[in-house]
């Protein structure tokens, strides 16, 4: 994962259940004195199921420099809590990848100072999801590439991992995200899919049938960092939240922003179609938190709204 730090240079970087965990004394290896609390899931476990997101908590008093974590190979990016009663608490959102091997994984988090690197270690037990298999039949053309399309495809991926691995420090939601067009969900998310017979990549986002034309809005403010019209995807939007969390608008008939814009929660951004390899008008929503693929409700569920958490 590429990541563009403060001073602006590079480094690397519906399923059943949401569950919000505020993550506590999750066997801590370095206990800070202010220890962390914690509610806990099912069973007693500190757990979250494959394709969901976990919204992480640490308290930190005094703490001055960056507040960074590490779930299996990805990033967890920490930012203040926006509360007045809770200055020294810093927030972090965990995806849990739809492919993530269930069982007991190790969250670590580093906090630097001045006085130096402070580190505590959780553990996340992460549970399996069930996901259902879809059957579809497409015209031989899409589904067995030629030379030229296959290049096309790769290109097109390379272009993609290229935005997406870029994490921007900048935390650009303040509120609750919300879908960014009303239909008929699919339950598409995480289904393996049988195309032609031949097994192919699950699904990794949310499909939302509605009518070719429909506006399409933006799920929370962000920045438009690429707008394609791609192979399989067809014209699509990509917006970046900050901290590694990314949204993306597939399948549309129409773009109506432009790369580099600055786009706030609700703006139209596009139009409801069937571009690229579909069998019918609708929205590919998707999302990607420090490269996990998760579940876009998992998203909309978590209470991200400043102002709502402040009066609790």
């Amino acid at each position: 994962m590429k990541s563009l730090p403060r001073n602006g240079t590079r480094r690397r970087e519906l399923s059943a259940v949401m569950l919000v965990i505020l993550v506590a004394s999750m066997f801590p290896v370095d206990p800070f004195p202010s220890a962390p609390q914690a509610v806990r899931g099912v069973d007693g476990q500190f757990s979250g199921k494959q394709g969901q997101i976990l919204m992480v908590q640490i308290p930190a008093p005094g703490q001055t420099g960056d507040v960074v974590g590490r779930f299996l190979g990805r990033s967890v990016s920490f930012y203040r809590d926006a509360r007045a009663h809770a200055a020294d608490v810093y927030m972090g959102l965990l995806g849990i990848d739809m492919q993530d091997s269930p069982g007991t994984h190790e969250l670590s988090v580093e906090l630097t100072n001045g006085t130096g690197t402070r580190r505590l270690s959780y553990n996340v037990l992460v549970l399996k999801g069930v996901f259902p298999i879809q059957h579809l039949t497409l015209p031989k053309d899409m589904v067995d590439l030629d030379e030229a399309a296959l290049t096309r495809v790769k290109a097109e991926q390379e272009q993609v991992q290229a935005i997406l691995g870029t994490v921007y420090p900048d935390r650009r939601w303040r509120t609750a995200f919300i879908e960014p067009v009303q239909g008929h969900v699919a339950g598409a998310f995480g289904r393996m899919r049988m195309i032609n017979g031949q097994p192919r990549n699950p699904h990794n986002g949310e499909d939302i049938a509605a009518e070719a034309g429909t506006p399409v809005v933006a799920s929370n403010d962000g920045v438009v960092r690429l707008t394609v019209e791609h192979y399989f995807s067809g014209k699509g939007v990509y917006l970046d939240h900050g901290l590694g969390l990314y949204s993306m608008y597939f399948h549309l008939s129409e773009l109506l922003v432009r790369e580099g814009e600055q786009v706030t929660r609700g703006q139209i951004i596009g139009r409801v179609g069937a571009s690229g390899r579909v069998t019918g008008p609708h929205l590919h929503w998707g999302i990607r938190l420090n490269g996990a693929r998760v579940d876009p409700y998992s998203l909309v569920r978590l209470p991200l709204d400043d102002s709502t958490r402040a009066a609790h």
